[in-house]
């Protein structure tokens, strides 16, 4: 990988290594069990298990959220990876999305197209087991500004795909919202990073940073995050005045972000 590469903790600040989050909703005794069952099938071909995600930020919300595994194995071959498929089928039996694989090489040489990935992984991590490989990364930042606009840009394309097969249907207006919402948020930090600013951990402090730097209407951002976390119920607010609110600051924010390299371009009126 070309380019200068820099440390991730220079962006995002410290990493969680080792620290448990306060939140009792995470299934711990799953993560153990997923541990445990991983080194027995693995065995030597195993690295590294690391939790991260929002069960290692601390926005864990068991209604909405998964316990994302990472596993570092040395050899990643077709019949390696069959030797531990139980274990995967297993988690998947718990309700949780499979592990991500990658042997050291594979992740060392990644950084460069999962910026944004990594730069929260290094962040907020949990070693379960072995090396800490995740808190070695040096995260080339020079293409973080494209993924960041490509994510927001293509998860915009299919919200509104989404939104138009729901029609009128309010409930699954609000329902698409609230889905969307935790990668909107963390979009939104990133797009802070981009943008050249320290970006604060927790979402509604970036979506408020942001809101200021950029300059969109935050309100409805906050209330459907407020409807994620169960402090509200989306269902007593009009669901098109507050989509058409959202969608806004979700285009505000892309606009910002395409601009940083592009100053020069003109654009449409």
């Amino acid at each position: 990988m070309g380019g200068s590469a820099v440390a991730v903790r220079a962006v995002a600040g410290q990493a969680a290594v080792g620290s448990r989050s306060e939140n009792a909703m995470i299934p711990e005794d799953k993560i153990k069990q997923f541990v445990e069952k991983m080194r027995a099938a693995a065995g030597a071909n195993l690295e590294s298990v690391i939790l991260y995600g929002s069960a290692a930020s601390g926005d864990y919300n068991p209604a909405f959220s998964n316990v994302n595994l990472f596993c570092v194995l040395r050899d990643t071959s077709y019949a390696k990876l069959r030797s531990v498929a139980s274990v995967v089928q297993w988690w998947d039996r718990q309700k949780q999305p499979p592990p991500l694989f990658m042997t050291r090489e594979e992740l060392e040489r990644s950084t460069d197209v999962f910026t944004i990935e990594f730069v929260d992984m290094v962040r907020h991590h949990r070693v379960l087991w072995g090396d800490n490989l995740i808190g070695k990364l040096q995260i080339p930042m020079r293409l973080h500004r494209l993924q960041v606009e490509y994510e927001l840009r293509e998860k915009l394309i299919l919200l509104r795909q989404h939104l138009l097969l729901a029609g009128d249907n309010e409930y699954r207006m609000r329902e698409l919202m609230v889905r969307s919402v935790a990668s909107f948020a963390t979009l939104f930090r990133h797009a802070l990073i981009a943008l050249g600013e320290s970006a604060p951990a927790a979402r509604r402090d970036a979506v408020a940073q942001l809101a200021s730097r950029v300059g969109f209407d935050r309100s409805a951002v906050d209330e459907v995050l407020d409807a994620r976390e169960n402090k509200a119920k989306l269902k007593k607010f009009n669901a098109a005045e507050i989509l058409s609110a959202y969608l806004e600051a979700v285009e505000k924010v892309i606009s910002a972000v395409d601009r940083i390299a592009k100053p020069d371009i003109p654009r449409h009126s």
